[in-house]
């Protein structure tokens, strides 16, 4: 019998970053709030339809998750990228720069292109890498990130898509872009065959410190029922809290601080735009990637525990750095590539923890810490901002991923209790 002919799976990896790019447009909208409220918008509008969005996003990819085995990866990316097209072309051509067309393809269309196609690349990543997960998880989710740079610079600045062609034709422009590129890359996304593994890759057998149990797969009702599952979610629902509160006061805590430190309000600006611009967002990319390799040589477990610990240190140092600049640019940059690390660790942690066959519908779940997150962190950063009082959030933040850190000190591998004769065996053990 002919042996089968198995696809290269560096392929794989340029169609997981070019989907995971077009996918990077959810965090490409700052570059169309001016031109919005230059027609007319508040600025609170502009929020509503990126936290739309956000929802929509997290939410779809639940949906998604459980149906990526039936459905299959390439046509699941492939309808991905054509819901997020199709949002971005319709809200171009018959949206303009109305609000409710806006939050209607673009948030709640747009966002749920996104989500149909994010878990598709982790999850068929991980198929074809078994001995690199971290890696090219933290490539996939990098390319994510890097999307969002290109979109920016194409429409802004560098290719003067907004100033040369207007909003509505933008929207339009970028849509077919997204269309045209996830469905490239997505032909790409399939899986290996049944049984299949890397050249000289002998499956890891659950050693002690690690979170997995070899050959044993969770489903996702088995899963939400283990303490695991929650300590996992907790701890990434905790940093994702730090994170995105950063991302939110990196401009303008520092910038208070700064001229209260007798920096001019001109140069506190420029410097604070430095800082969350280069180092904060360079960092956050290169953290993708390093962590996720990091991950591969000391574990899943032994990496989030340091990430963890020192995101923690160092978001209640940054109180004390946000006043000095070369300061802020470290702390910045620190911040920045803890949290792209924890992009990268939580997929590959929920795959060692729960089993790499069902990640595409587990994965999902535990990402809704991320949506948790995202409530949590910038909502406590407005409201301890709105009393004059920064630094208490970052530091109550700093002590959440500690408290990540210690969970994840505490994480075991799951143990199923198949019937009493097991129980009492676990139990004794």
């Amino acid at each position: 019998m002919m042996e089968e002919k198995v696809m290269n799976r560096w392929l794989v990896v340029m169609g997981a970053v070019m989907v995971q790019m077009c996918l990077g447009a959810i965090y490409a909208w700052s570059v169309f709030t001016g031109a919005l409220q230059e027609a007319g918008w508040t600025a609170a509008q502009t929020q509503v339809v990126f936290s739309v969005a956000l929802v929509s996003y997290a939410l779809s990819m639940v949906g998604a998750g459980f149906k990526l085995n039936v459905v299959g990866p390439r046509k699941m990316a492939i309808l991905g990228g054509l819901i997020l097209g199709t949002g971005y072309i319709i809200a171009g051509l018959f949206g303009g720069t109305n609000f409710w067309m806006l939050l209607i393809f673009i948030g709640i269309v747009g966002g749920t292109g996104i989500g149909v196609g994010y878990v598709v690349p982790i999850a068929v990543g991980m198929r074809w890498f078994p001995d690199k997960k971290g890696l090219i998880t933290g490539l996939a989710v990098a390319g994510f990130g890097l999307g969002a740079m290109l979109w920016v610079k194409l429409a802004g600045t560098t290719g003067n898509l907004i100033a040369n062609f207007g909003l509505p034709t933008t929207f339009v422009i970028l849509g077919v872009l997204f269309a045209v590129f996830v469905t490239i890359g997505g032909l790409f996304m399939v899986f290996p065959p049944e049984g299949w593994l890397p050249e000289g890759y002998v499956p890891e057998t659950g050693e002690a410190g690690s979170t997995q149990v070899a050959g044993v797969e969770y489903g996702a009702g088995e899963m939400v029922k283990t303490p695991q599952f929650w300590m996992i979610f907790f701890t990434f629902a905790f940093l994702a809290s730090a994170g995105l509160m950063s991302i939110g006061l990196m401009q303008l805590y520092p910038m208070e601080a700064l001229m209260n430190n007798g920096m001019d309000r001109a140069s506190a600006v420029a410097v604070a735009g430095t800082a969350m611009a280069v180092f904060f967002s360079i960092a956050n990319a290169l953290g993708r990637v390093a962590w996720g390799s990091i991950s591969d040589i000391l574990g899943r477990k032994n990496s989030l525990i340091i990430l963890a610990f020192t995101q923690g240190l160092g978001v209640m140092a940054f109180t004390y750095m946000a006043g000095t600049p070369m300061l802020l640019y470290i702390g910045a940059a620190l911040i920045g590539f803890n949290f792209g690390g924890t992009l990268s660790l939580f997929p590959t942690l929920t795959a060692d923890t729960f089993g790499s066959q069902n990640v595409g519908r587990n994965y999902p779940l535990v990402f809704l810490a991320y949506g948790a997150g995202a409530l949590l962190g910038p909502n406590l950063g407005g409201v301890m901002g709105g009393m004059g009082n920064f630094a208490l959030a970052f530091t109550i933040c700093g002590v959440l991923c500690i408290m990540g850190g210690v969970l994840t000190v505490l994480l075991r591998p799951p143990r199923r209790c198949e019937n009493v004769e097991n129980c009492a065996e676990m139990e004794a053990a």
